[in-house]
């Protein structure tokens, strides 16, 4: 009996739906990325720096100890860098004045000084994210996927004379066009699953009339192609399934949740599918990014906790404070310890998704063995605004290309560096970034 081949597109089709499929062994047989998987890259964005002391590994090299931030990485330590006195220049005054927020963030993947403005001309570079997105996005749905957790004004005045532009995006089309990020779950969710296959308006809303779950409307695809493949992609097929149906429910909970803040006396609506609990707000968007990337629906992802200078409070960590306040926190001891908690939670989140990466295999590797995942901000400590030693990790192999597990201390130098050297194992050719110097060694 011929073996089934199954093209990487491949896609589960009904009614207004289309839901993509995980990398499968059959699509090896096709001709698919290989028995090793495409590479990937995402950027993971927090706002406000981080409390360094608690951050910054003693040692070099392998034998070192996470400190209390980083704890939650530990079992995914023999998978990550941690990174340090990578800086971004740029970020700095450079004869501006104040407005480090906004700097910080639109110049963390750019690595250029953005134009200090609050009207439409804003400037600033292309992202890292989108230079690899314009040489590698064509083999797949979406070039890049851009996320984050806030919404964030696209003109005004945010930051000291700096336009609200530069404050809320970290990925830049074109020096002067930011790509906005989306916020809301459902619009991930139907982005990545209900638009493929030429669902109209209507499509949409019959489903939501009878509440039915997408994969109904694929059903008898799926039950066609479980009958024609193997065992082992049998089983790979029904535990993506399962979990694109639990995050649907998920989705539809949170709808349901914001649909009653909005009809409670509150002072701002929710968007429908914006979950009012910001852990499951988190945890929901990751988890579509797993999907994202499981089913090669893009490899280019950027993901924000918060904009930049955030204020937002984490009263279930026992913080009702704004994060941005506890950031000036004057070795105050009790602030110090809330940062450290805020950014513990971070990291936390951060490790399920990786956990999840890790576990979920195309071929011989993992998607977190064939990714290359950084971790940062544009601020090292929130109280001195310095934009030099910034925390940064690396996680993930690199399709074999990064040798992980360390903690590497090098001479100050751009971070710019370091976006280089991915670009390279990208295969996206590039002599310069922003102010880029040169390769970042050491990293295989």
């Amino acid at each position: 009996m011929r073996r089934l081949e199954i093209s990487r597109r491949a896609v589960l089709r009904g009614v207004g739906a289309a839901v993509a499929l995980p990398w499968m062994e059959a699509m090896t047989a096709a001709g698919g990325p290989g028995p090793e998987g495409p590479r990937r890259m995402a950027f993971f964005y927090v706002p406000n720096g981080v409390h360094m002391p608690a951050w910054k590994p003693e040692k070099e090299g392998r034998d070192f100890e996470l400190p209390s931030i980083l704890e939650p990485l530990a079992p995914l330590k023999d998978d990550l860098l941690v990174l340090s006195n990578l800086a971004q220049d740029n970020a700095r005054s450079h004869g501006d004045g104040a407005g480090d927020h906004a700097r910080s963030l639109s110049c963390f993947l750019t690595g250029v000084h953005p134009r200090k403005t609050d009207g439409a001309n804003i400037e600033v570079g292309v992202s890292v994210d989108q230079v690899a997105a314009k040489h590698v996005g064509s083999a797949t749905r979406f070039p890049s996927l851009e996320l984050g957790l806030e919404r964030g004004a696209q003109s005004g005045g945010c930051d000291s004379g700096y336009s609200c532009a530069y404050s809320s995006n970290i990925s830049w089309r074109t020096p002067t066009t930011p790509s906005a990020k989306e916020i809301n779950p459902r619009l991930v969710f139907d982005r990545l699953f209900g638009g493929l296959g030429g669902g109209t308006a209507d499509d949409r809303r019959r489903r939501g009339l009878y509440e039915r779950s997408i994969l109904d409307f694929v059903h008898e695809d799926a039950q066609a192609l479980r009958g024609r493949i193997g065992q082992s992609d049998r089983r790979k097929l029904d535990e993506y399934l399962t979990a694109v149906r639990e995050i649907e429910a998920r989705v539809a909970k949170a709808s349901e949740a914001a649909d009653s803040a909005e009809s409670s006396d509150v002072a701002v609506p929710r968007p429908a599918g914006v979950p009012k609990d910001y852990a499951e707000h988190v945890r929901l968007m990751f988890d579509l990014l797993v999907l994202a990337f499981q089913t090669d629906t893009t490899r280019i992802a950027t993901f924000m906790f918060a904009n930049e200078g955030s204020g937002r409070p984490y009263p279930f960590l026992g913080v009702p404070e704004g994060h941005h306040y506890l950031s000036h926190h004057g070795k105050d001891p009790d602030k110090l310890d809330k940062l450290r908690r805020i950014n513990r939670f971070h990291i936390e989140e951060f490790a399920r998704m990786l956990k999840r990466l890790k576990e979920t295999k195309e071929g011989e590797r993992s998607i977190l063995d064939n990714s290359m995942i950084v971790y940062g901000s544009g601020i090292s400590d929130g109280d001195r605004h310095n934009h030099d030693d910034l925390p940064v990790l690396l996680v993930g192999k690199g399709g074999g290309t990064i040798d992980t597990g360390r903690h590497v201390a090098y001479s100050p130098q751009p971070l710019n560096n370091l976006y280089l050297s991915m670009l390279d194992r990208m295969g996206v050719p590039r002599e310069r970034l922003g102010d880029s110097t040169g390769r970042l060694e050491k990293l295989s």
